[in-house]
């Protein structure tokens, strides 16, 4: 009797593993089609950048903001509209301009005589998705008056503080520097940017297929994007990924890296601490994507470009010379021990 009660007893057990790992399965499986509903979603106005928006929604998902650097008219403005109408988020863009004042991104406190005080009218950085474009077109002081609200999500005036819709993020976009009336923004902005990413020149075949889906009747292309997220599914991907696991291993890899930048003879300015969390949190993100809940090398080394490019400055013989950050990284991991992560 009690080896009857013995057996059931296994059987219980082994057949809730059995649906517990149907569930887990189920979730994940449901995550990538999450993701790949938001690719295709996008992909109808903006064709052949999939691993573009793959980067950008690793970097939502780890809560950081994106630059993206390409020269005009090859859609980083619709990628950008097109993300935040597949998300369903509280949209607002910025056109920076030289006459544009932080004020007018901000906001900016205006007397009210009936009761003889200041009230503060909220400028459009209160969003949850911020489109700053042309953001090297702007001064360096309109420049800065960003890093608040980017580290913080929040803006101070005078003694008051206001905190920002969560999730918030910034996705900037600017021109070459090369292009007429370009200003290069301050390192303590480019550091709070998770990654810097660029659009590119589409192919023959892409651009023809954009020509093709252009509507004869004017109709905005943006019409046909429909939210296939809403705001509260992507706050619970985004608590997620925080949970996901990091080795020891992984941990020292990423300084590692990062320090190495420091130390490099070719680089006037090595990366930031700030960097160190970046490539952690958007390593986390790449995992959870991929269906994982721990972070391997290949999560590190696949962001690694993303996230240093824009951090480290080259020296003056070094730029002299031509030479690209993303060779100065590949020399830099190529030092770098890579650590036997394995998981059970």
């Amino acid at each position: 009797m009690l080896k009857n009660i013995a057996v059931v007893v296994i059987f219980i057990k082994l057949a809730i593993i059995v649906v517990n790992t149907a569930l887990n399965c189920r979730e994940e499986i449901g995550l990538r089609k999450d993701m790949e509903n938001i690719i295709e979603n996008i992909s109808k106005v903006v064709v052949g950048k999939k691993l573009v928006i793959l980067d950008i929604l690793e970097a939502i998902l780890a809560e950081g903001h994106v630059l993206i650097e390409d020269v005009p008219g090859v859609g980083k403005t619709m990628l950008v509209k097109a993300l935040s109408k597949s998300l369903n988020l509280n949209f607002s863009r910025i056109q920076l301009t030289p006459d544009i004042l932080p004020s007018d991104i901000l906001g900016v406190s205006v007397y009210n005589p009936r009761n003889y005080e200041f009230n503060f009218k909220k400028g459009p950085i209160f969003a949850n998705m911020v489109l700053v474009d042309e953001i090297n077109r702007a001064l360096p002081r309109t420049q800065s008056a960003l890093i608040e609200v980017m580290e913080e999500g929040q803006i101070t005036d005078g003694n008051n503080t206001y905190l920002l819709d969560a999730p918030f993020m910034v996705m900037a976009t600017e021109n070459p520097l090369e292009y007429s009336g370009t200003f290069q923004l301050p390192e303590a902005v480019l550091d709070r940017f998770m990654i810097k990413i660029s659009l590119g020149y589409p192919t023959k075949n892409e651009e023809i297929k954009m020509l093709s889906s252009r509507s004869v009747h004017g109709k905005s292309q943006l019409d046909s994007i429909l939210p296939v997220m809403e705001l509260d599914q992507l706050k619970q991907h985004q608590e997620q990924v925080g949970n996901v696991h990091v080795s020891s291993g992984i941990y020292e890899f990423i300084v590692n890296i990062v320090q190495k930048t420091r130390s490099c003879n070719e680089l006037l300015l090595g990366a930031s601490p700030r960097a160190s969390i970046a490539l952690l949190k958007i390593s986390k993100a790449a995992a959870y994507v991929h269906g994982r809940n721990y972070v391997v090398p290949d999560d590190v080394k696949e962001n690694i470009k993303k996230v240093l490019s824009h951090r480290i400055i080259l020296s003056k013989e070094e730029k002299f010379n031509g030479t690209d950050t993303s060779k100065i990284i590949d020399n830099i991991m190529k030092e770098v021990a890579v650590p036997d992560v394995k998981y059970a």
